[in-house]
């Protein structure tokens, strides 16, 4: 099996790759940034180029059975204040490798998706429940998957998509102030200064442990129940309070303070947590990683790396507003 990755060099891409690697595929890819944590594993081929222009890779995809479209940016809630960066790497990036698949003639299109697609739903998540987004990441990711649907439909591309829940492990940008809540913490708590958390940190999340995603996701490359259907992949269960997860990063690192906490953030959703009873009954999924575990793994590789300033590499484009701007944001005090 011939499979292609975007976002080969990144967390998501370049874990999805090297399982590929692993099972003796032949594994292409692209990417617009180079990396400086995961990137692309040893055998697989790539080259650089922007999702958003197709002409750039479409001859990577000649011969190629199955895309993962893993490439994204996914800020949901700097989404709130600089929503172009957000669409064009969400959107329009979609649309661009989904005209070139087609017009390589990709057998299926599996699509990485976000629970924003659920908004304010009543948790556990479940796949049928109607998409709600309430910020403009959740409204570029359920139009992206919208395109994903009636373009491969109308083309005769088998698709499938899957809605991976707070991923984290080793590989993540933990410098990054505007994702990976996990590496964010770590990243802080290992430098000696304490978590951040906004609001009251009892916003519930269910955090998956990125091999407990790649193993749904590869799964979905051949099985015969997969094309048309929507897969969340997460443990189940009601996950992990902020303020839990604080506690447990802060126990794991041998530290001993306590967290900072700052006004919530706007539009954030309280109660995010899935049912993955369909992806357990049609791919054979089972959660492997324990929480803790997984976090031990996450705090260990960052140690192991090194604590890093935040970079704070994207702008607000959005700044005369009656929103409360995280503040963190604007004065680059993570």
């Amino acid at each position: 099996m011939r499979i292609a990755v975007s976002g080969i060099n990144g967390f998501m891409g370049s874990h999805v790759a090297r399982e590929g690697i692993d099972r003796g595929w032949d594994v292409v890819g692209i990417d617009s940034n180079l990396s400086d944590t995961g990137s692309a594993p040893d055998g697989a081929r790539w080259e650089k180029a922007d999702c958003c222009d197709p002409h750039a890779y479409q001859h990577l995809l000649e011969g190629v059975d199955v895309v993962y479209h893993c490439a994204a940016a996914p800020y949901e809630g700097l989404s709130v204040f600089s929503p172009g960066v957000v669409y064009s790497n969400t959107l329009l990036s979609t649309i661009g490798l989904l005209r070139a698949s087609i017009n390589a003639g990709v057998k299926r299109f599996i699509y990485c998706s976000s629970m924003s697609r659920y908004g304010h739903g009543e948790a556990p998540f479940s796949e049928d429940m109607p998409t709600a987004p309430v910020d403009p990441y959740g409204c570029a990711k359920v139009a992206a998957e919208q395109a994903v649907k009636m373009l491969c439909d109308l083309h005769g591309v088998e698709w499938a998509v899957a809605v991976p829940h707070n991923v984290y492990g080793p590989g993540q940008r933990y410098w990054d102030p505007y994702r990976n809540v996990p590496a964010i913490m770590a990243n802080r708590i290992l430098a000696g200064k304490p978590p951040v958390i906004y609001s009251d940190g009892s916003q519930r999340r269910c955090l998956s442990y990125i091999a407990d995603v790649t193993a749904p996701l590869i799964a979905m490359a051949d099985h015969p129940d997969a094309p048309g259907q929507v897969f969340n992949v997460g443990p189940g269960g009601e996950g992990v309070t902020i303020a839990e997860l604080a506690a447990k990063i802060i126990r794991l690192a041998g530290a001993d303070m306590e967290p900072e906490f700052y006004p919530g953030r706007p539009s954030e959703v309280h109660h995010a947590y899935c049912s993955a009873d369909k992806t357990r009954d049609v791919l054979g999924y089972e959660s492997q990683w324990d929480l803790d575990a997984g976090l031990a793994k996450l705090i260990a590789w960052i140690a192991e790396r090194g604590t890093r300033e935040f970079e704070y590499h994207l702008p607000l484009e959005i700044t005369n507003t009656p929103l409360q701007t995280p503040r963190t944001w604007v004065e680059r005090t993570m």
